[in-house]
């Protein structure tokens, strides 16, 4: 007997990601302003709203053996939403330590959930943005503490390129990049057998007490 439909599928979540994800760019890349301050009221937003719906879908969407990447995710997303979120606190310190170690921590949650639940829907999708997230850390990383450029054009006066300007430049990049993918994984109509396959992995897992 098929199983009933859900108001809240997988799908869902991922759209709703997507969506959030580009609310973030478009915030970032029509802001004249990239300091610390705007880059860590706009990754605060982000998070805590998008670990809301990683909550969400750990009661309401995966079963008992998928639960567990979600719920790490919702944790360490809200940690890092809340910690952005204290206008007091936010500097350029603060922002490179909070998204380094939360697209590290998270890009290897998802990194390790799609190996870990690979030929299941979603699985792969869950690599793709793992990598991204260790990507976006590994750049961050890159950037030089104190970076200062200046240029010059001609009409408009003298500018300094710095690395919070960089870093805040790259948040809304990735953030664009999920935005594009998870929507269009959101959007793309599964297998036929995909929804069977999945429910068997998850069986599978409970019986063998595959969970967090």
């Amino acid at each position: 007997m098929p199983a009933p439909s859900r108001p809240f599928t997988a799908r869902h979540v991922q759209l709703s990601r997507a969506a959030l994800a580009a609310v973030a760019a478009i915030m970032i890349t029509f802001s004249p302003d990239h300091s610390a301050a705007i880059g860590l009221a706009v990754f605060g937003g982000f998070a805590i709203v998008t670990a809301l719906i990683l909550g969400l879908a750990a009661g309401l969407v995966y079963p008992s053996g998928r639960r567990w990447p979600a719920v790490l995710l919702a944790a360490v997303t809200l940690i890092a939403g809340m910690a952005s979120s204290v206008p007091a606190w936010r500097s350029d310190v603060l922002f490179f330590v909070v998204l380094i170690t939360w697209a590290a921590l998270t890009g290897l949650i998802e990194l390790l959930a799609g190996i870990r639940l690979r030929g299941t829907e979603g699985a792969r999708d869950a690599m793709t943005v793992g990598v991204l997230g260790l990507l976006l850390a590994v750049l961050l990383l890159l950037v030089p503490a104190g970076f200062v450029q200046e240029y010059t054009i001609e009409g408009a006066g003298t500018f300094a390129l710095t690395g919070i300007i960089v870093g805040v430049g790259m948040f809304g990049g990735y953030a664009a990049i999920v935005a594009v993918f998870l929507g269009i994984a959101g959007l793309t109509p599964a297998p036929k057998t995909s929804a069977t396959q999945t429910d068997a992995e998850a069986d599978r897992l409970a019986d063998h007490g595959g969970h967090a």
